[in-house]
């Protein structure tokens, strides 16, 4: 296993970092299952693990609490805070009033003293940057935390998160976490290019593309949407829908590829955001055991210059065929007066 140091922070990560989205009720509700797969990736190199108060409402973070007993001095653990676990106001967001709940209720879950990196899930336009870029500086001064970040904010979000934090003092964010794919490569555009600007550590999520690069979905074959998560976003899934059909078409000439490089599917695929210059590791998420041995195969693998010229063909460079679940998106696009002027004042003369 590789070590690349996360930014500026002198904390040095294993190129691949262990997600724990799919343990708990969500993926895997076994726990002892899912505290061997965390030993298993501990014992293969992987040093960090991240994970998030809202993965199965809080259980995600108490299995990895459970798993790092007696080991927590080897591993860079990172969780994240936004969503709400609960229905009610003022239980979720990026206000100095909600951190200072959730990173208490996370410190418990984990069973532990301290986080390492702290990340804000998603960006929050209702509460000042100050406002969160102040309380996290203050965690990280009281030895709650060592070092914040961002996940999944747009590259102009973030670029003004370094201003307010250059203009008022604040210790600034440390790294940033985006979706990042060979279906999925939209940050190319603006993300990781700024991250590598501000000397930003970048975690990436989402390397199979919630399954169309794991193998799952084929074309020519037919997609139960009736389990998984195409029950819950069938219109992501269907074959019939072209933007899907696009995706499987890609799917299969990127494993067409694999073969040919000897590897699988979901090997490429993780291999490929870890070839990006920006990208400090990839975070893969297995639900089993297997699924971790079978990924964690393919670490050695080096896509040469050829082999990525051949994925430039298939999915152009800042090209998105699929958005991952959960992917921000900005609210102007949902609120329609944001983006029309009132019908009186429309015409140009």
């Amino acid at each position: 296993m590789r070590y690349r140091v996360l930014g500026g922070t002198g904390i040095e990560v294993s190129t691949h970092c262990l997600g724990t989205m799919m343990f708990g009720a969500v993926g895997n509700p076994d726990h002892d299952a899912c505290v061997r797969i965390v030993h298993a990736a501990l014992d293969a190199g992987v040093n960090v693990v991240d994970t998030a108060d809202m993965y199965s409402a809080g259980e995600s973070e108490e299995i990895t609490g459970k798993a790092l007993l007696g080991r927590r001095d080897d591993v860079v653990l990172a969780t994240k805070v936004h969503f709400p676990l609960t229905e009610g106001r003022n239980r979720g967001g990026n206000s100095r009033r909600w951190i200072l709940r959730a990173v208490e209720d996370s410190l418990r879950r984990l069973r532990t003293d301290w986080i390492d990196l702290y990340q804000i899930h998603r960006p929050d336009h209702t509460t000042d940057i100050e406002e969160t870029l102040g309380v996290l500086g203050d965690l990280v001064r009281a030895g709650k935390i060592r070092a914040f970040g961002c996940s999944t904010f747009p590259a102009e979000d973030v670029v003004e998160a370094h201003h307010v934090a250059e203009r008022r003092g604040l210790q600034r964010f440390r790294t940033e976490q985006p979706p990042y794919s060979l279906l999925a490569r939209g940050v190319e555009s603006s993300v990781l290019p700024t991250c590598r600007r501000l000397g930003m550590g970048v975690l990436t999520w989402g390397p199979l593309a919630s399954g169309f690069l794991s193998g799952a979905y084929r074309q020519g074959r037919p997609v139960d949407l009736s389990t998984g998560r195409a029950r819950l976003t069938p219109h992501r899934f269907d074959p019939a829908v072209p933007g899907n059909a696009a995706k499987l078409a890609a799917a299969e000439q990127l494993a067409g590829l694999a073969d040919e490089l000897g590897c699988s599917l979901p090997q490429l695929a993780v291999a490929f955001p870890a070839a990006h210059p920006a990208v400090t590791s990839v975070i893969i998420g297995p639900r089993t055991a297997e699924q971790l041995e079978h990924l964690l195969a393919g670490a050695s693998l080096v896509l040469d210059d050829s082999a990525l010229d051949r994925i430039d063909a298939i999915v152009p460079p800042g090209t998105d065929l699929y958005r991952a679940d959960g992917a921000w998106r900005p609210p102007a696009l949902d609120d329609a007066l944001s983006r029309r002027r009132p019908a009186a004042d429309r015409a140009a003369a």
